[in-house]
């Protein structure tokens, strides 16, 4: 399998991380203490750090913090410099982004990194953000539209500095050839650029593409750029049938299927014991658990609030109990319920996160990951790491030699781009099968 970790706002996937003992609260702010994560992550032998992104503000930040890094692009800029091997996945919107500006900044890390970048290509459907730059949300069919000039544009963009371009020839005297270096003129609706982008190619020739892959618009732009799709799947049913859909998607563009790795998040909580795991997420779920009661009362069909936080469902609630049909994690959510934990500890299970929560010693949490890749529900995982400062040293020393004690999972790098940990095919400039 392929790993990928999730590094966010310098503390960790949970809002409280920030208050977690050990933790220094300024590291919102600190770009060491993202190269310090990235280093431990690198130790591991991940494929590459994702970094999600938002154009605002979210969240309560009253008590929490928010959940992304100041910059994505300078961020993984400070990275490059301290680490040799892993991959660096930035996500840019292209609602609000020229794609002159996206191949610039995207392929100059690139180069920087010596052939590790990748670009999290997205659409932006948030009016707030949309606030920011002065503009108005378009039509989903619009924005997907801009989405696929962005990226056909910053593609040729790559490669309109060819690869034999740059001659460094001193002696007689010729820097570059400019008959290799052409604009690339391309005009669609949307957006537009004349080009050339005056940068030569990295070790992998260009930036990897990355792409969400939700609904049937994301699909298709995941089939016909992605190299890798980030994925959001709380069932091993509903991984595999993404995982199929996007294969499906990458077949109708003429591309190899097998090309696109698809990434299954997950979020450990890892202890000695269950006891201790649960203990850990707990803690770090006091403040934000009283509000989750009552949503996790519609997840049941019950009507709950926080009075019962610390004890179980009743006989009586548990007998009409039922999981909602609206929400594909209330399944897991009764499961928990009927082991009869307290309601506080049910939200503890990571019953409400965005992805499964295996809870207990790290075999656990291999034992979670083994299981769906063997189902064929994904090619790897996206890892989010609930407070970074001890969680991923914890990982790295406990999780990943069971993986690779199984077979599961390599023992070190067997290249040094970010397109060799993928094995994604060689690629500069557009991809003339689907262009």
């Amino acid at each position: 399998m392929i790993l990928g970790m999730h590094l966010g706002n310098g503390y960790g996937s949970q809002g409280a991380a920030w208050r977690f003992p050990g933790v220094d609260p300024a590291n919102y702010a600190s770009f060491d203490a993202q190269v310090r994560y990235a280093q431990a992550a690198e130790r591991g032998k991940f494929a590459f750090l994702f970094l999600p992104d938002f154009p605002g503000l979210q969240g309560d930040l009253a008590s929490e913090s928010p959940q992304i890094t100041l910059e994505p692009m300078l961020t993984l800029a400070a990275i490059a410099r301290e680490t040799a091997r892993i991959g660096l996945v930035a996500t840019g919107s292209t609602t609000f982004n020229e794609p002159f500006n996206i191949a610039r900044q995207f392929k100059a890390l690139d180069v920087m990194s010596h052939g590790r970048a990748g670009w999290n290509a997205v659409t932006t459907s948030d009016p707030g953000a949309a606030a920011n730059y002065g503009q108005t949300i378009a039509p989903r069919p619009e924005r997907y539209q801009r989405a696929h000039e962005t990226i056909q544009i910053a593609q040729a963009l790559w490669g309109s500095w060819q690869r034999d371009a740059w001659l460094q020839d001193t002696a007689a005297g010729r820097f570059a050839d400019p008959e290799k270096i052409q604009p690339i003129n391309l005009q669609g609706q949307h957006v537009a650029s004349r080009g050339p982008l005056p940068i030569p190619p990295s070790e992998q020739g260009q930036p990897v593409i990355f792409a969400a892959g939700g609904g049937d618009n994301g699909i298709e732009l995941a089939g016909r750029y992605a190299s890798g799709v980030i994925g959001a799947a709380f069932t091993i049913e509903d991984a595999r049938s993404q995982r199929a859909a996007v294969r499906d998607a990458a077949r109708r563009a003429g591309r190899d299927p097998d090309e696109v790795k698809f990434f299954a998040g997950v979020m450990p909580a890892i202890g000695p014991t269950k006891r201790a795991a649960l203990d850990r997420r707990v803690r770090l779920g006091e403040h934000s658990a009283p509000a989750r009661v009552s949503y996790l009362g519609s997840m049941l069909g019950l009507a709950l609030d926080a009075r019962q936080l610390d004890e179980p469902l009743s006989a009586s609630q548990l007998t009409i109990a039922r999981a909602s049909e609206f929400d594909p994690r209330s399944a897991r959510a009764l499961e928990v319920a009927r082991e009869g934990w307290t309601l506080r500890e049910i939200l503890a299970h990571g019953v409400i996160d965005y992805h499964p929560t295996p809870v207990g010693t790290a075999a656990v949490t291999a034992d979670h990951m083994q299981e769906w890749f063997e189902a064929g529900a994904c090619d790897g995982f996206w890892v989010s790491i609930d407070v970074n400062e001890d969680g991923i040293d914890t990982f790295v020393d406990e999780v990943m030699p069971i993986l690779q004690e199984r077979g599961l999972f390599h023992h070190d790098y067997e290249g040094s781009t970010l397109r060799d940990h993928l094995g994604a095919p060689a690629q500069y400039g557009l991809d003339p099968r689907v262009s």
